[in-house]
């Protein structure tokens, strides 16, 4: 359903019915395709991954060091505004203090949380205080600007905790040692 409506966004009407139209500019993937590579990602995540419904500080609490989190919380510009596109917002103090919670347990994390489309950006970056690395993801074509008439590139940002990045390292030195390598059975 993602992949064919009008931005991979899910919309609700005050009845709670999906009233987000049809993307008629793509047809999708083929089904046939599509089954499989949802197949190979419950293949890679089966007893690995469990999901939640709750406030995400509930599931911090519950992580072990084996644990990588990632959040996806709503981006700034889109919780406290006329258009309400998520049911609640989060507050950038409230984020901001959460990750600093979750530094203090040593948590190996990934957040989306900022971007810009062409020269707009959306929200401000997390603190450097958080000690974050943050990469920049080009997404694409935004189709809110397609949507519009215009052609603007996608940048989102991609913060990865401290631990994080001291396990990823660890493992590229695994690996220049000689043990095998991760591989994803959908990477292209």
């Amino acid at each position: 359903m993602l992949a064919r409506i009008v931005k991979g966004s899910v919309r609700y009407n005050a009845d709670g019915h999906l009233n987000q139209s049809p993307d008629n500019r793509r047809f999708g993937m083929h089904p046939h395709s599509m089954r499989g590579q949802l197949l190979r990602v419950s293949d890679l995540l089966v007893n690995r991954t469990e999901i939640t419904a709750t406030d995400f500080r509930a599931v911090v609490t519950e992580a072990t060091d084996d644990d990588v989190l990632y959040l996806d919380p709503p981006y700034q510009g889109t919780s406290f505004t006329r258009d309400h596109r998520y049911l609640g917002g989060m507050a950038y103090a409230d984020l901001v203090d959460a990750l600093e919670v979750m530094n203090g347990a040593g948590q190996s994390y990934i957040v989306s949380y900022d971007g810009r489309t062409g020269t707009k950006t959306h929200g401000r970056p997390l603190p450097d205080r958080l000690r974050l690395q943050r990469l920049f993801l080009h997404a694409g074509r935004s189709s809110q600007a397609t949507l519009l008439g215009r052609i603007r590139e996608t940048v989102e940002s991609l913060y990865l905790s401290e631990p994080l990045v001291e396990r990823l390292r660890g493992s590229k030195a695994a690996a220049e040692a000689g043990a095998e390598p991760m591989k994803l059975p959908f990477a292209g």
